[in-house]
């Protein structure tokens, strides 16, 4: 049985390092989680070292639980671990005397 056509939400999924961008659009089910269409998008392929299944992941740079349901048109953000933490680094830099921008 061939689902409606509105049935289908038009979806993208972006992911991205320093050196290379993704940005994959395709129609998914009504209904269907953020985290489903991050798995569904074929990026794990593309960046073998991020761990699609846990990674922390974003609807237009809000993050969002892995069950929340999509919206027509929503674009869903894959974030990658941060290098550096920035509480830390601003520790690490007050302790120097310096501060964010400032070279110690």
């Amino acid at each position: 049985m061939a689902m409606a056509d509105d049935a289908l939400l038009s979806i993208e999924v972006a992911c991205a390092l320093p050196h290379k961008q993704t940005l994959r659009s395709f129609r998914l089910p009504a209904g269907v989680t953020a985290r489903a269409a991050v798995m569904q998008s074929g990026l794990q392929s593309v960046y073998p070292a991020i761990d699609f299944g846990s990674c922390p992941i974003g609807v237009f740079g809000r993050v969002v639980a892995d069950d929340h349901a999509l919206r027509d048109g929503d674009r869903v953000e894959v974030y990658r671990p941060l290098v550096n933490e920035p509480r830390d680094a601003r520790r690490k830099l007050a302790a120097k005397g310096a501060t964010m921008g400032t070279k110690p």
